[in-house]
This record gives structure tokens, C-alpha cells and sequence, in this order.
């Protein structure tokens, strides 16, 4: 079976359309797919994980319904797949295999794309760059000693590339925009109950799940194939009286648009974030749409201080989820009672190091649950109160605007080892504060939110813009995008690598 030659040229949407209409075979794309992973990925180390022989079956079985009918595809290394090794970009997990698929995955498959592989993420994707110690640094296609941002960091490379249209994306602090704009690709960040999160994924109020791509509308079709919520689920959304790729035909209303290159800290973005954030702008006023400067007048300090507080206590909440696993046999238990939580945690470390000649977990997994051991259940508490608190004033500010454009991070992309995990906790700190200045806003309030690359650096990195929404209003947003995708097309942008 041979190739499609004219595979990159086509989104996810494109590629189904040739196949409903019988122009190509869904094994032809998935051999396209697996060559283009097979090319690039050696520089890229998007792809830690390849399901080609597995991929080729399925395509071959010729029977698959929903709107993508067999386009290829790549699942972010943090979802549960029953069978499949699920490492979380840990040591300790690298070779755990998953009981379960999660619910989400699951739609995607009905849904009729077909995995071709697993993409590199963080640990646990709790770090914005995706630089694992288990499987080494994924690298910008846009420029190869650059991060491709974080945690879905390979799947937004391996889109850019062109390996597949669209890939497989969550973000629970940022984690689809921060790489969609490192790497010039399309994310947007559900509403809050918009997607389903069961069974095996945390049960956090900050996390979604989506993906990232080339065009606006593969996101669109792909929402609508995958969004409600499951029964119990504790976070629920009426569901949109239109469909999502609707939006991408309708002429937008004019919106009011608010516009702030300065982070909720007070502090100003690079220049390159800045360009970006008045080319979008002003081409937006151009088509209509009122744009000023504004924004939610938030104590930015108290907010990062509260949102740390809450990604410490994940941290913490992995821990235990591996010391309540572990205490399930009877010398586990025991170690526990004999050492104590935390000692025995470190213990089990120290053994599977022993196993597997890589310490188990990273320096920043670590430091995060051991700050997070050193609250007390009141300040979680208090640290959800303060966040809740800047909930209710961004919504009380979106009854003036319809969206709030900013950057979406501080600056470019960062050099790859440019964010030290070793080094002095509150250096890294404030580091990490001033580069994801924007993005964990929408993941405690709930409201939909996304990384448009509208904009290249005169170096050649891209720069995402960042829009947030009224809650439930991702029908919004993906108009918006639509509109600026006509404006200001990228599709055609290809880094060097691809």
C-alpha cells in the first residue's frame, strides 16, 4: 500500500472528506503518517511511543464511522489507553500499562481517528516544557534547541511538522495553549464539564481534555464529537444549541474585545509577545470588532501564590495515590505503618531506582509535594476560596467584554534546559510566574480559552495570541478564530523541519 503524496496539505477535516468520498484509504494516511513520524521524529522526539503495526490493522478494517473515517492521529502520553504502556513522562511508570481507557479516548476512537502513537509530555505534565527524563527534551520544529512548551509539548510539534493534522492535547494550567502558540499550531481550552474526565484522569477542577491542530475547524468538528459529560460527573454544561463548527460559517457579531500585553502581576510581556498582541489587535478593529485596553483588576500576586498552592497539592495527590496503590499489598502496608507516608514514599523511590538506574521522580514532582506536605488543609482551602474570589470578578468582567486578548506566555519560546529544575526553588518560581503569566486564569475560573498563532517573531518563533471567553462561549471563540485564520492564514506556514 502506498502513500498519499499530498498528505500535508490536507487538515483532519480535508483528509476526511477525501475518504468519504473515496479519493484515499485510511491505510494510505496512516503509511503517510508513520513515513513523516519515521522522518522527523528522530530530531523532533515527539513520538516516544510507536503504534504503527496496530494502526495499519485498523485502518485496514475499513470501518470507521464518525467525521474523521480513519485519519491518522497521536495520543498526548498522559491519557489512559486499556493495554498500552501509560508512563506520564515518569521513570516510575515506564513500564506501567493501563487497565482502562479513559472515556475521552474512547469517543476519539467512535469519533474515527486512529492513533499512530503516543506524544512526549513533562512529568505528569506538570511543568511548561517537555523535558522528561524518561525520554529526553522534545524539540521546537520551528527551531530545534527551543522548547516545544508544555506538557502536550509533542504533540503540538509533531502537528506543526506535519506528522499528523491534529493530535491528541490537555491542559490543566495551560498545557494545550502554552505549545499550540511554542509552536505556531491552534488550541483552545473547553469550558469547565464541556468534556468528559473519567475514569482513570485526576478528577481536578482545573484539567480538560481537546487537542491541537493546523486548522480551527478540525478542533471545531472534534468538540463535536466528543463533548458531554458522563453520568456522576461532578462538572456539567448544557450543550450548545448549535454545533461548534457552525461558528466557522457565521459572520461574527462585532465583540468587544479587551486588550493587555501586562500580566496580572504588573509586569510587561517581551516586545515579540507585545507585536503579536497589536498585529492581532489591529487587524481585529479592522474587521469590526471594538478593542481597548482593560482588564479584570486582580491581585495577581495573591492569585499565582493560591494557584501554587493548588498544582503543590496534585503533586502531593500523586503520591498518595501511588502509597494507596502500594499499601494494597500486605509489605506496602507495612512499610507505611513502619516509616510513615512520606519516608516511605521516598523508600519505594529508592528501590525502583535501584530497578531501573534513573531516580523515579524529578526534582520539580518532588520539590512541589514536599512544599505541598508543608500546608494544612486550611490553606487549600484558602487557596481555592482566593481563586474563587477571582472567578466571580472575571466573570463580573465579562458582562462588559466578550473576550480578553493577551499574550499567551511572557516571551518566546525558551531555550530547552532553559527552565532549571535543579535550581533555587523560589528563582524557579518566579521564573515559571513570569513565562505562564496568562494561561492558568481560565483553568480555575472554568472559562474557555485559546492560542491562536496569528503571529512569527522576526527570529522565526512563533507567538500565539491568547483569547479568553464567557463561560460556555467556545461557539465565540472558534468564530473569532475562524475570522483571523481568513485574515491572517497560517495553515501554510511550515517550520524548516517539516
Amino acid at each position: 500500500m502506498g502513500t498519499f503524496a499530498e498528505y500535508e496539505s490536507y487538515d483532519a477535516v480535508g483528509l476526511a472528506e477525501l475518504l468519504e468520498r473515496g479519493e484515499v484509504t485510511s491505510s494510505e494516511l496512516i503509511e503517510a503518517a508513520i513515513e513523516r513520524a519515521e522522518e522527523l521524529n528522530p530530531a523532533l522526539n515527539a513520538v516516544i511511543a510507536g503504534h504503527y503495526e496496530r494502526a495499519r490493522r485498523q485502518a485496514a478494517a475499513d470501518s470507521h464511522p464518525g467525521p474523521f473515517h480513519g485519519v491518522p492521529f497521536l495520543t498526548k502520553d498522559l491519557a489512559a489507553v486499556g493495554g498500552d504502556v501509560v508512563s506520564f513522562g515518569s521513570v516510575f511508570f515506564r513500564n506501567f500499562r493501563s487497565p482502562v481507557t479513559d472515556e475521552y479516548q474512547s469517543r476519539i476512537e467512535r469519533a474515527g481517528l486512529i492513533s499512530i502513537g503516543r506524544t512526549n509530555s513533562p512529568e505528569f505534565g506538570l511543568l511548561p516544557t517537555t523535558e522528561p527524563a524518561l525520554y529526553g527534551p522534545a524539540h521546537n520544529p520551528w527551531a530545534l534547541d527551543r522548547s516545544t512548551g508544555g506538557s502536550s509539548g509533542g504533540s503540538a510539534a509533531a502537528t506543526a511538522a506535519g506528522i499528523v493534522p491534529m493530535a491528541h492535547a490537555s491542559d490543566g494550567g495551560g498545557s494545550i495553549r502554552i505549545p499550540a502558540s511554542a509552536c505556531g499550531v491552534f488550541g483552545l481550552k473547553t469550558t469547565r464539564g464541556r468534556v468528559p474526565r473519567y475514569p482513570e484522569s485526576p478528577a481536578d477542577y482545573l484539567s480538560v481534555e481537546l487537542g491541537v491542530s493546523r486548522s480551527v475547524r478540525d478542533l471545531a468538528v472534534l468538540l463535536d464529537a466528543t463533548h458531554g459529560a458522563v453520568p456522576g460527573a461532578e462538572y456539567r454544561i448544557p450543550p450548545p444549541e448549535r454545533t461548534f463548527a457552525s461558528a466557522l460559517g457565521e459572520v461574527p457579531e462585532p465583540r468587544r474585545i479587551a486588550v493587555t500585553t501586562t500580566d496580572f502581576r504588573g509586569k510587561a510581556t517581551s516586545p515579540e509577545c507585545r507585536d503579536a498582541v497589536a498585529a492581532t489587535g489591529a487587524v481585529l478593529a479592522d474587521l469590526g470588532h471594538e478593542v481597548e485596553e482593560a482588564a479584570p483588576a486582580i491581585d495577581g500576586q495573591s492569585m499565582a501564590e493560591a494557584f501554587l498552592v493548588v498544582w503543590e497539592a496534585l503533586a502531593e495527590s500523586i503520591f498518595t495515590t501511588i502509597l494507596t496503590e502500594v499499601g494494597k499489598r500486605r509489605s506496602g502496608a507495612l512499610l507505611t505503618r513502619l516509616l510513615g507516608d512520606w519516608r516511605a514514599m521516598k523508600f519505594i523511590a529508592w528501590v525502583d531506582k535501584r530497578k531501573g538506574g534513573k531516580d523515579s521522580f524529578e526534582p520539580f514532582t518532588w520539590g512541589l509535594a514536599k512544599h505541598s506536605r508543608r500546608r494544612t488543609p486550611a490553606d487549600l482551602a484558602a487557596a481555592r476560596v482566593e481563586l474563587q474570589r477571582v472567578s466571580y470578578q472575571v466573570g463580573e468582567f465579562f458582562e462588559t467584554y466578550d473576550s480578553l486578548l493577551t499574550p499567551v506566555l511572557g516571551g518566546p519560546p525558551v531555550a530547552l534546559g532553559g527552565i532549571d529544575q535543579t535550581g533555587e526553588w523560589d528563582a524557579l518560581m518566579e521564573q515559571l510566574f513570569d513565562y505562564v503569566a496568562f494561561t492558568p486564569i481560565a483553568n480555575f475560573t472554568g472559562f474557555p480559552a485559546m492560542s491562536v498563532p496569528t503571529y512569527w517573531a522576526p527570529s522565526g518563533l512563533p507567538i500565539g495570541t491568547h483569547f479568553m471567553g464567557r463561560f460556555g462561549d467556545e461557539r465565540g471563540l472558534f468564530a473569532l478564530a475562524g475570522q483571523l485564520e481568513r485574515a491572517m492564514p497560517w495553515f501554510d506556514r511550515r517550520p524548516a523541519i517539516g
